[in-house]
């Protein structure tokens, strides 16, 4: 075997060297990431999430992604009517562990929002040392507070039909070189089973006439006019008592 010339072994050494010691505070770093939290308060339960994205948008609408979640321990906010103090206490350690997950420099640049169901419409009204104490622990945390606001159930439910299609890349998608283009997909339906109901939630097509009680979306260049169909009495309560009663047929 032939030895590698000299003057090889020197331009190879000096060539590393350099490398090692070019300074890399000139290198143009990737996009700032932004975060933003939202407060899922359900009737049975309540999860705090955390997202994350950055300036890069499809078509005029932000590409986002979930960073983490923290479930709420104990039960839904809207069970604790007979000790309000207690609320406050039991979303201080997600709060804490969102301190934690989020630099601490972006604290009070990242909003913080509340999105409540239907089953909390009543919270002002019959239970405001409730409603009080809940806000009163989100304002007094480190992030930008937004709000709260209680969701109606076509909106609820158009919410979950837009999160499952992005999920399943329906709106767009990454190619070979790693931009964003449309997917080409069809929208898929979404059915959505509660306690006491169930929701079907789908896209209606150009030239047919939507629902008065549709939800018109324009996400990622395109218009979807979205309407949900509300079946009552087949949730998992009717479920579990029609499993009972056949087992004990």
């Amino acid at each position: 075997r032939e030895l590698l010339p000299p003057w090889l072994v020197i331009v190879a050494g000096l060539t590393g060297i350099v490398l090692l010691c070019v300074s890399t505070k000139d290198v143009p770093t990737s996009l700032r990431t932004k975060y933003g939290i939202v407060l899922d308060a359900g009737p049975s339960r309540t999860i705090l999430f955390i997202y994350q994205w950055t300036t890069t948008k499809a078509n005029k609408t932000g590409v986002i992604r979930e960073c983490s979640s923290c479930p709420i321990q104990g039960l839904g906010v809207s069970n604790y009517s007979a000790s309000p103090q207690k609320v406050g206490k039991r979303l201080e350690p997600c709060l804490n562990w969102a301190q934690k997950e989020i630099p601490a420099e972006q604290h009070s640049q990242t909003p913080l929002y509340v999105g409540a169901t239907t089953s909390m419409r009543q919270l002002n009204l019959t239970h405001p040392t409730l409603s009080d104490g809940l806000l009163a622990a989100l304002k007094s945390s480190p992030f930008d507070f937004q709000g709260a606001e209680i969701l109606s159930s076509p909106d609820k439910e158009a919410f979950n039909w837009v999160a499952v299609n992005y999920v399943l890349e329906n709106f767009f998608k990454y190619d070979w070189r790693g931009q964003l283009v449309p997917s080409g997909k069809g929208m898929a339906g979404v059915l959505s089973v509660g306690q006491t109901s169930a929701q079907l939630t789908s896209k209606v097509e150009e030239g047919n006439q939507a629902p008065k009680e549709g939800v018109r979306l324009q996400l990622y260049g395109q218009m979807h006019n979205v309407y949900t169909h509300h079946c009552r009495c087949h949730g998992t309560d009717q479920l579990r008592s029609r499993l009972l009663s056949m087992l004990i047929q």
